[in-house]
């Protein structure tokens, strides 16, 4: 009995941090090919427009995931590089 604890914490303890880690973000935002994929520099520019100070973006999955600060509070705004339209907020 107490070799099944001593396996088990550890395994329970790994399942939770790797849905963690997958939890944090989103990645679906578009299907179309990157080729036809409008330029990062329009998504920070729509972020900004709403008020942000973007201080950088990157490619997560098929989104743009731009990180910016407004009222002193940072944010992950993801865009579809499809047609720009916003997806999705995280405040961290």
């Amino acid at each position: 009995m107490k070799i099944i604890r001593v396996l088990a914490i550890p395994l329970t303890v790994g399942i939770g941090m790797g849905s963690t880690a997958m939890a944090d973000g989103f990645k679906d935002c578009t299907k179309l090919d990157k080729a036809s994929w409008k330029p990062a520099s329009e998504a920070e520019a729509k972020a900004r427009a709403l008020g942000y100070e973007v201080r950088r973006s990157k490619i997560e999955g098929s989104c743009y995931e731009v990180y910016g600060v407004k009222e002193g509070k940072l944010y992950e705004l993801f865009y579809s590089p499809e047609d720009l339209s916003l997806k999705h907020t995280i405040a961290k």
